[in-house]
């Protein structure tokens, strides 16, 4: 169904200004998808993360606890690190919880940049290792500036 509405502009040139309101909505629900589209994949992209990161940290695979230990921190901070993720996770794709996703989001933020700084502190500058963590976490900032307003603080 197409709607016009034509509005008639008194003026040198007379003309009809049409808005052709179908053309409008159609606009706005091609960005809309998009935007949830963009939304569901980079939230996929860090719950993925999250699950796999937690999984290894619980499970203490070797790469990871080599790279803790090199780091400087003690084992056990794996499984506290790893059930964390996990539970982020799960608060990222459940519905409703706004409030909860902004902790999970935070606490995503926290583990991504704490992981930068200690990567840096202890001497691993390389781009493959310091590479993952920054993308990771413009990934994150992402998922969390297109969530919709229903999964937004204050929404509900």
């Amino acid at each position: 169904m197409r709607v016009n509405i034509v509005f008639r502009k008194q003026g040198r040139a007379g003309r009809d200004l049409q808005l052709d309101a179908m053309t409008t909505l159609g606009r706005s629900t091609f960005r809309s998808s998009r935007y949830i589209i963009a939304y569901w994949v980079t939230t996929a992209l860090v719950v993925f993360e999250l699950v796999l990161g937690g999984t290894w940290d619980i499970l203490r695979v070797p790469q990871v606890r080599g790279l803790i230990e090199h780091l400087g921190y003690p084992l056990y901070f794996l499984i506290i690190l790893g059930t964390w993720k996990l539970l982020g996770a799960v608060a990222l794709v459940i519905p409703r919880f706004p409030r909860l996703k902004e902790w999970a989001y935070a606490g995503v933020i926290f583990d991504l940049t704490g992981a930068v700084a200690s990567l840096l502190a202890s001497g691993f500058t390389d781009a493959g290792t310091l590479g993952y963590p920054i993308i990771m976490t413009g990934v994150t900032v992402a998922s969390w500036a297109l969530r919709p307003p229903a999964r937004r603080l204050g929404s509900g």
